[in-house]
């Protein structure tokens, strides 16, 4: 496959100062969206079920899962990512990791996974028809009946957080900044993260010809409350995070999580 410019500015990105390997459990805020996901996925998995993961980063869901004795499979773009996963496999672990492109999974039959999980690549996606060959290709792969779970990033929180909260915006508002005079994203592949509406996931989600499940708000509002969670006791953590879990599908609050998981069942 020909190589995207996107993907030279990922493979920097990566290398130069993001740290991928501790984004979902350097604090209880983050760790949130790691509980929501597996919770998630463990409602479909069963027993001697393969699983798929695209876009895997360092593998925080494929170890965790190859861990738990299940067969995984994780390609990832950057190989800066690939090799910290690789140094953290376990003699025990039943898990074969590739880098590789969401774009192409050639290397992948049809209808071979029970769950594919594609937690990553749509955030860097800018083109419609980019979007359409990566959703195809993890549905292509997956069982009949089996499911697919899709993550996004959301628009809002982080204009909350990363625009207000932060003090970005004044600085990244305009007509050819990255937030537009009216308030919306002015997403290029150049600022590396796609920025969506709720409403934008769902009109994607709506082309393909698969069983919709449900869509999950997987950190909510937490980045907005985040020194307020992280200064919870454990006791006060767990009924927070309950919390979560019991509304984390309520479409009338989705719109403002961060990140969000888009259910399919082919």
């Amino acid at each position: 496959m020909k190589e995207r410019f996107l993907d030279n500015v990922l493979d920097g990105f990566y290398k130069n100062g993001y740290v991928e390997d501790d984004r979902l459990t350097n604090d209880k805020m983050h760790y949130i969206e790691f509980i929501t996901t597996t919770t998630y996925i463990d409602k479909y998995l069963k027993q001697g079920d393969r699983i798929l993961e695209v876009g895997a980063g360092t593998g925080a869901y494929s170890l965790h899962y190859a861990n738990k004795g299940y067969q995984v499979d994780a390609i990832e773009l950057v190989q800066a990512n690939v090799d910290v996963m690789k140094s953290k496999i376990k003699d025990n672990m039943n898990i074969n990791v590739i880098q590789g492109n969401a774009l192409d999974l050639s290397m992948y039959a049809d209808n071979t996974f029970d769950v594919t999980l594609v937690l990553g690549p749509l955030y860097h996606l800018f083109k419609y028809e980019e979007e359409k060959k990566a959703i195809s290709e993890a549905i292509r792969v997956t069982k009949p009946n089996g499911k697919i779970l899709i993550a996004f990033i959301l628009f809002d929180l982080t204009m909350l957080t990363w625009g207000f909260q932060d003090k970005n915006i004044y600085e990244n508002y305009g007509a050819d900044k990255q937030v537009s005079l009216d308030f919306k994203p002015n997403n290029s592949e150049d600022l590396i993260f796609n920025m969506r509406y709720f409403d934008e996931v769902k009109d994607l989600m709506n082309k393909f010809d698969v069983k919709k499940m449900c869509y999950v708000a997987t950190d909510g509002v937490g980045r907005v409350m985040r020194e307020n969670i992280n200064n919870m006791t454990k006791k006060e953590y767990k009924m927070f995070v309950d919390y979560h879990l019991s509304i984390c599908e309520r479409e009338d609050l989705i719109g403002y999580s961060g990140h969000i998981l888009s259910i399919v069942e082919k």
